[in-house]
């Protein structure tokens, strides 16, 4: 998922925020994260680099090249890349796939359905944000399994933030997956947003 915003002076903050996103159904290409976003990664570079060599500017919503599929495919002028975001029904649990069986399983007497599944999203923002959601249909209420780099509330001062090095934690595939996010966000920022003011 891509994020971009663009100036709404009728909106609360100011802005307006529009998300485009690609989506992958089950497939063996999108069957190991990291892997989907490096692939991804490389399919960016190599638009970026095609694009130029025709002396155009390659944009990740098109006409020529999309990454997208779905969400806002048109953007007002002036809208601004802001960060990106995956998500997928890959938990802690285990992969969907496993998961997806087990709702079927003959043995078991809970009536379960996908709603009961776990599934997660990685973010990173252009303000070196990173967030890390993980929905949980059966967590107590109150958890609302949200982690981010910096606080969410902007008027509440936090001395301490367990959740400060996020791209660091976790397990080899969460840590890989930011990993080859970051190098997504990364090709992706440093293309769309060349020559802007920092």
């Amino acid at each position: 998922m891509l994020f971009f915003v663009s100036d709404a002076a009728a909106q609360p903050h100011g802005y307006q925020l529009h998300t485009a996103y690609r989506l992958w159904l089950a497939s063996p290409e999108s069957q190991h994260l990291p892997r989907l976003l490096t692939d991804l990664t490389e399919v960016v570079g190599d638009s970026i680099t095609r694009a130029g060599a025709a002396g155009r500017r390659w944009h990740p919503l098109g006409p020529q090249g999309s990454m997208v599929n779905g969400g806002d495919m048109t953007l007002p002028a002036g809208a601004v890349y802001v960060g990106v975001g995956v998500t997928t029904l890959d938990s802690d649990q285990g992969r969907w796939q496993q998961l997806a069986r087990t709702l079927r399983h003959p043995d078991d007497h809970r009536r379960r359905s996908v709603f009961d599944l776990k599934g997660q999203c990685f973010v990173l923002l252009t303000d070196g944000t990173a967030l890390h959601v993980d929905r949980d249909p059966h967590a107590p209420i109150g958890a609302d399994g949200v982690r981010c780099t910096k606080p969410l509330d902007p008027d509440r001062v936090i001395h301490y933030n367990p959740h400060e090095h996020l791209t660091e934690q976790g397990d080899t595939v969460t840590r890989d997956t930011w990993a080859q996010l970051t190098r997504l966000h990364r090709t992706l920022a440093g293309h769309l947003l060349a020559g802007r003011p920092a």
